[in-house]
């Protein structure tokens, strides 16, 4: 008996022992392979919240299709908050019958049809942000009824979740879009709170690190919630270690043609997102853009910094005042530098070489991004004037 009791006692002290380790141990996810470089595509809710349906999504995804936008790269048409029912007897979402009146398997076979990729969204918690069933208690089965949608990219949000810890539920949501065997896009929108840029980069393709955006400059909007454009710039300015392929912090979508800014400010948005390696969701009424607001969420020069293969996300490398430097390394040995003028009067702004991590002797290129020209070689530096509230964004290449 007493040897019986030892070993009992063992197993039990390597049991507990086991246990204990696991939960000190950080949780792990599995890599989907997915969102090599930032995604891009549309989402409902910055334009229009929860007056969200079928014909609104069909008019997006025919003009994402007609515009030149899925030409340009972009690729998913995202449903936000709004468009749930109610569940079945046997706990299956359905889609709201009045707003969607198709179903959510014809609406993703019409996005798909036109060359397009099809998002949608739920919510950790009991109950979505706008009051519609959450996923909660319902990972796997709601995972699997969205891969028999054909649904490509889950945006996963975070109200009404009570006391859940959110690396917990975010996993568990993860494996439960693997396990499907469909290729999904896993959006996380926590909003920050949880730092998940620590934890997030096996378990989600992009992570939020901020409130939601407000169509303006700078500040906060009457809720006090949501924040300016440059707020969250700052807010994310020093987080840049933790992106790259398969992983992006994300800015949250843009504001871009939606009335809060001005062209300018809207082209500066546009270049500090690409700068950042950011997700580049549009967030207007592609149905109804302007030829201007065409031109800055087209513009492929742009594109092309925010999508490089090497994923490396830019970072802050000089400020003086209102006047800054923005700068990434891109491939064959380049720079993407955006200098941001924050104060409402035209300033010159120098960028260095040595602030780029260059010989101070080296040549370079300079490709002009927003004016689609080749400027004179630089050395050592290069110097532009930007007008109040605006970017200069350029390349630089040996």
């Amino acid at each position: 008996m007493r040897i019986i009791g030892l070993v009992t006692l063992s197993l039990f002290l390597v049991f507990t022992g086991a246990l204990a380790r696991d939960k000190a141990a950080p949780l792990e996810g599995t890599s989907n392979g997915l969102a090599l470089t930032p995604p891009m595509g549309w989402n409902s809710w910055n334009k229009f919240a929860c007056n969200v349906n079928e014909k609104i999504i069909r008019a997006q995804a025919d003009a994402m299709a007609a515009s030149g936008m899925r030409d340009a790269g972009y690729q998913y048409i995202v449903i936000d908050d709004c468009w749930q029912g109610t569940r079945d007897k046997n706990g299956n979402i359905s889609a709201d019958p009045v707003r969607f009146p198709s179903g959510m398997r014809k609406l993703a076979d019409y996005v798909h049809s036109k060359g397009l990729k099809f998002g949608i969204y739920s919510d950790a918690g009991d109950k979505t942000c706008g009051g519609r069933p959450g996923t909660r208690g319902h990972e796997y089965q709601d995972a699997r009824t969205y891969a028999a949608w054909h649904v490509d990219y889950l945006k996963f949000d975070w109200c009404n979740v009570g006391t859940e810890n959110a690396q917990a539920a975010y996993l568990l949501m993860s494996r439960a879009l693997q396990a499907t065997g469909r290729p999904i896009v896993f959006s996380m929108c926590e909003w920050g709170d949880n730092t998940p840029w620590l934890w997030a980069r096996n378990i989600g393709n992009l992570w939020r690190t901020t409130g939601d955006i407000y169509d303006a400059w700078e500040g906060h909007n009457a809720n006090g919630y949501s924040i300016g454009m440059l707020n969250i710039v700052d807010m994310q300015a020093d987080l840049w270690p933790y992106a790259g392929p398969g992983h992006w912090n994300d800015p949250d979508m843009l504001e871009v043609g939606n009335g809060g800014m001005t062209d300018g400010e809207y082209r500066a948005h546009f270049s500090l997102w690409a700068i950042l390696a950011a997700p580049l969701i549009a967030g207007n009424d592609l149905s109804a853009m302007s030829d201007e607001t065409k031109a800055i969420l087209m513009n492929r020069e742009v594109i092309a910094v925010d999508q490089d293969a090497l994923g490396v996300e830019g970072r802050r490398v000089a400020k003086d005042g209102d006047d800054e430097v923005w700068a990434r390394p891109i491939g064959g040995g380049g720079r993407a530098v955006v200098l941001l003028n924050r104060s409402m009067q035209p300033h010159a702004i120098t960028v260095t070489w040595r602030e780029l991590e260059y010989p101070d002797g080296l040549s370079a290129a300079v490709r002009d991004l927003w004016k689609h020209a080749d400027l004179p070689k630089a050395a050592g530096a290069f110097t532009a004037e930007v007008q109040g509230h605006g970017v200069v964004m350029v390349t630089l290449k040996p």
